[in-house]
């Protein structure tokens, strides 16, 4: 993603060899920016953020828990727990989120 490329030049991690063409550090998975001399033009792309968020769309739910499970023993096992509507699982999974 663009914003994983944006970086502090003084920052950046080399991800290439000397004279590498924008175009093979791209296909490398890397970023590229020679507007900063001194610095390594290609270079490693900062870590995508993820957080767990437990989602609200009931159909989506992917089941954690078994028929009766309390909120404690949910949450206990690392998983949602809310207890509506009815027919879809109470205790489920969290999605992972890019930020």
């Amino acid at each position: 993603a663009r914003c994983q490329c944006k970086q502090v030049p003084r920052e950046r991690r080399n991800c290439g060899y000397p004279g590498i063409s924008a175009a093979e550090c791209r296909k490398a998975g890397c970023c590229f920016n020679a507007s900063v001399p001194g610095v390594p033009w290609c270079f490693a792309p900062k870590a995508k953020k993820v957080r767990k968020v437990c989602p609200n769309d009931a159909p989506i739910r992917i089941n954690c828990g078994f028929p009766g499970i309390t909120a404690q023993e949910c949450e206990r096992k690392g998983c949602c727990f809310r207890a509506y509507p009815a027919g879809v699982p109470w205790c489920f999974y969290h999605r992972m989120m890019e930020e």
